[in-house]
């Protein structure tokens, strides 16, 4: 799957449009991951069980969105673009969302 966060791909052009696509994860800390990213905070720098925990939310949902661009028979995705909202402490949505095209060499 082509995808950018552009709203035209190089050496590609768009044969079709449909539509908006995306992919919804929620996720939440566990009280063990908690605990460790506190003992993490008090030495600073990077609070890795954190970083993987949003990059795991992110990839789910980007894969998420792509499915449901191949289903409805995209093979690329423009304008790609990431949200994460805050449900209730500890819960956390992330939305991966684009424009579903159809490209073709040219």
């Amino acid at each position: 799957m082509h995808n950018t966060t552009g709203f035209s791909l190089t050496g590609f052009r768009v044969s079709s449009e449909l539509g908006t696509v995306r992919g919804i994860v929620v996720r939440s800390r566990s009280v063990v991951g908690n605990i460790g990213a506190s003992i993490q905070t008090l030495f600073g720098g990077d609070i890795t069980l954190y970083t993987e925990l949003c990059e795991h939310a992110r990839q789910d949902a980007f894969e998420r969105m792509c499915r449901e661009a191949t289903a409805r028979g995209a093979n690329a995705i423009l304008g790609l673009r990431y949200d994460a909202t805050e449900i209730s402490p500890g819960v956390t949505e992330v939305l991966c969302y684009g424009t579903a095209v159809v490209v073709t060499p040219g």
